[in-house]
């Protein structure tokens, strides 16, 4: 009785010690996050409605959201926009298409889909832009098209505008199409570079790739489909190796971020602040148009860059290493890598700042995100309250890592 008394003693003993070891990491990280938010406060000179994090480890997973004092923080469960983090998520159904014979990412945009006499995009008049017939997907998915950026970019005609922006400001249920985008691209002969020959980021080329996801997808399914319709079906969806609640609506009036979500907030160079609440993401079909979880978006993250998702090791490898030598990030197909966070991607959509990584060195994933884009005082430099606050999201990561013995910022 005595022996057993004494391995029940025991047990409670490593519980307890696992449960205060749990607690440390959890009190050392959300200390590493307040540090950051407050010292944001600080340098703007103004609140910060929030920065969250959610660190995994190979022993365990936390998540801390930094609020000011008398605000509700935000769980792991919370939705938020998650932005440009949807290249990942392109590039991925990109490569499954290509695991599967559907496509050969290293095949012209003008070439024809494998098994048919069409091709990827249309050969029409309205798609006749700028070094078309030179373009392949891999380029597109490298940022080394040179594809003109419509959707960040002023676009002639439109009052000094991006065109996504002019119209939706005009009519902010406007349905957007691919189609569209790319008729200013050929209207107005816009282009950056000829392929391979530089980098420039470009959301316009990734609506292509999902224009050519959807296309694809519709030949092979014998009826219209969606972008969306693939990712839920053979990437996150139900049925799919790793289900995960994660949505990338197409639709102009699927704009409702279910609860609880999280509303960011945009600063003004004219002093308004807006507030973002539901939002009509058509525009951003394949670049940024994603929403879910922290928790959602670590587990994608993680599985993925481990060959653990429904890309295979050495497709994985590839996309990780199939690099744009042009770009300074060493952005490769939909990812890019940065020291001691790993290969993923960041985000900036509707007041709201994101950031999604794996590294594989030490086995640490992290999702941060930050409610508040502060455009009060824009600048190309790193003065600007834009550039302080992307920065938090990184501070946030990096200073999760190193609460918890992992290296932080280089």
């Amino acid at each position: 009785m005595a022996a057993l008394g004494s391995v029940w003693l025991t047990a409670c003993s490593s519980l307890l010690k696992d449960h205060d070891i749990s607690q440390d990491s959890r009190s050392r990280v959300q200390k590493a996050v307040d540090s950051v938010r407050t010292a944001l406060e600080k340098d703007l000179g103004n609140s910060v409605p929030s920065l969250n994090l959610y660190v995994q480890t190979p022993t365990q997973a936390i998540f801390t959201s930094s609020v000011p004092a008398g605000a509700t923080p935000f769980t792991e469960n919370t939705n938020f926009r998650f932005a440009s983090n949807t290249k990942t998520f392109t590039s991925t159904a990109l490569l499954k298409m290509h695991q599967d014979g559907w496509l050969d990412f290293k095949a012209k945009i003008a070439d024809n889909i494998p098994g048919t006499n069409i091709s990827y995009v249309p050969n029409t008049a309205e798609w006749d832009f700028p070094f078309k017939n030179e373009i392949t997907i891999e380029q597109l998915m490298q940022h080394s098209a040179g594809v003109y950026d419509v959707d960040n970019d002023p676009v002639p005609g439109f009052n000094g505008l991006s065109y996504t922006a002019y119209v939706q400001n005009a009519d902010p249920d406007h349905q957007f199409t691919t189609e569209e985008m790319v008729l200013q691209l050929a209207k107005n002969k816009l282009s950056y570079f000829a392929p391979t020959t530089d980098y420039h980021y470009s959301n316009t080329g990734y609506s292509i790739l999902g224009y050519i996801i959807a296309r694809v997808y519709s030949l092979k399914s014998g009826g219209i489909k969606t972008y969306e319709n693939y990712l839920q079906d053979h990437i996150v969806g139900p049925g799919t190796k790793v289900p995960l609640a994660l949505r990338f609506p197409v639709r102009a009036d699927d704009t409702v971020l279910p609860a609880p979500r999280a509303e960011g907030v945009e600063r003004t160079p004219d002093g308004k602040t807006i507030v973002f609440g539901n939002y009509n993401m058509s525009a951003q079909i394949a670049e940024g148009n994603g929403y879910g979880t922290p928790a959602a978006l670590n587990t994608f993250i993680r599985k993925l860059m481990r060959g653990e998702h429904v890309l295979t090791p050495e497709t994985v490898k590839l996309m990780q290493t199939d690099v744009n030598l042009k770009s300074g990030n060493q952005y490769a197909l939909g990812c890019f890598f940065t020291p001691n966070l790993g290969f993923g991607h960041n985000g900036e959509r509707c007041g709201t700042l994101s950031l999604a990584m794996y590294d594989p060195t030490t086995g640490v994933s992290v999702v941060a995100f930050i409610t508040l884009v502060d455009n009060s005082n824009v600048t190309n430099d790193e003065n600007s309250t834009f550039y302080k606050s992307f920065n938090a999201i990184y501070g946030a990561a990096y200073g999760g890592r190193a609460a918890l013995g992992y290296p932080g910022r280089p």
